[in-house]
């Protein structure tokens, strides 16, 4: 049997969240959901493969995230989600090394075309 895939899927709105979640598990992921950057941080490990993370959140935001996980060395592939639309979203997310940024209301085909495409880079590179 294949090992499902773990992505873990941070969003402080429940109706969003659910339905990432809802998308992933239909294509067969595992999922484990976090609701703040701070919850997250108690999530994260070695065994996530991918995880979508919102940017706009509190206590601890998306890219506060991003940067204390690579503090930590944790080299997991992040995937932005979000409703912002300010063009230096873009170049901060380039800066911290994030794998894709998907714009809200996130489809069912592009989240998991991300996914899979993410997933795919990242084991050609190990």
């Amino acid at each position: 049997m294949v090992e499902k895939r773990k992505i873990l899927v941070v969003e402080d709105n429940d109706f969003v969240r659910m339905q990432i979640v809802k998308f992933l598990n239909d294509a067969e992921y595992d999922t484990i959901e976090g609701t703040n950057g701070d919850e997250a941080m108690k999530l994260i490990n070695r065994e996530i493969d991918v995880a979508i993370v919102d940017l706009r959140m509190e206590p601890k935001d998306g890219f506060e995230f991003i940067r204390a996980i690579r503090a930590d060395d944790i080299k997991t592939p992040v995937i932005l989600v979000t409703g912002d639309q300010d063009p230096e979203l873009l170049s901060e997310a380039s800066k911290l090394g994030v794998s894709a940024v998907l714009m809200k209301p996130v489809q069912k085909d592009r989240l998991v075309k991300t996914v899979e495409r993410t997933m795919r880079i990242v084991a050609r590179a190990s």
